[in-house]
């Protein structure tokens, strides 16, 4: 028996979130098709993904691991299960990791963009990976804003109902806006995600750079935990897990999926 780490791209437009779901098709069902079919192991199952992103939203380097007898090398990992996979899902990397490595547990930082397109027209081929916006925005006003949630918090005001991790503390380490006209790039790192903690959050430093939403209101929702005093969430097709980033050992004990720090659907 082997750990295998996997890193997968995947297009979420057409999937109902990362998880196995009872009513929609999802980037693990297809996975454990095609590692079912590559390992003739009829009962195998992922046992973990790094980040249980949402319906409609993208990945460039999600992670997940598995337990399996099958001797394939390594190298040959990603060509073998793409073989079996829909064009909209790839496995880009593979490597042979400890016994006791868990793709959750493990990380101690997760990485993810969301796009914005500003622009007075529709841009068609960027219409799956964006959020279209017609009119300009003040970048540096929601620069000023983003600065605000660096570091540690309670991220409660940019919770959406439904999640149920036990804290709503997190430690952003990195929130940046980067322009590319027409798109506008904003990239944020965390220690983990609550529940469209980063949709909330774009949301909320677009309505700041459209006058909508004022510096201090941002700084307000962070003090008072109410999810009113912060803004709306986006659409989910503008947001991309870009990178999962590990240490050596687990980040945080095992817990039952229910109650681990990262248990909600991300953002």
């Amino acid at each position: 028996m082997q750990t295998i780490k996997l890193t997968l791209a995947y297009d979420g437009t057409a999937y109902a979130g990362f998880q196995r779901q009872p009513n929609g098709v999802t980037i693990q069902q297809r996975l454990e098709e095609a590692l079912r079919a590559v390992t003739g192991e009829p009962e195998l199952r992922i046992g973990a993904a790094a980040g249980r992103t949402d319906a409609g939203v993208h990945a460039r380097g999600q992670v997940v691991h598995l337990r399996t007898e099958a001797t394939i090398p390594i190298e040959r990992w990603p060509a073998a299960v793409n073989s079996h996979l829909p064009d909209d899902i790839a496995v880009i990397g593979a490597e042979v990791a400890p016994p006791d490595f868990h793709a959750r547990y493990w990380a101690r930082e997760k990485r993810y963009r969301y796009t914005f397109c500003i622009s007075p027209y529709r841009v068609p081929m960027a219409r799956l990976y964006s959020y279209h916006w017609p009119r300009p925005v003040d970048v540096a006003a929601m620069r000023e804003a983003a600065a605000l949630l660096v570091g540690r918090h309670d991220f409660a005001a940019f919770r959406a109902s439904g999640g149920s991790a036990r804290t709503s503390v997190r430690t952003v380490t990195r929130l940046t806006l980067t322009e590319e006209p027409p798109f506008l790039h904003l990239d944020i790192a965390a220690d983990g995600f609550l529940y469209n903690m980063v949709r909330i959050i774009a949301g909320t430093l677009l309505e700041v750079g459209t006058g909508r939403r004022s510096i201090a209101r941002v700084e307000r929702a962070l003090k008072t935990g109410h999810r009113q005093d912060a803004g709306r969430t986006l659409p989910p097709h503008g947001l991309c897990l870009e990178e999962v980033v590990y240490g050596d050992g687990p980040s945080c004990p095992p817990r039952a999926p229910e109650t681990a720090p990262d248990a909600d659907l991300e953002p």
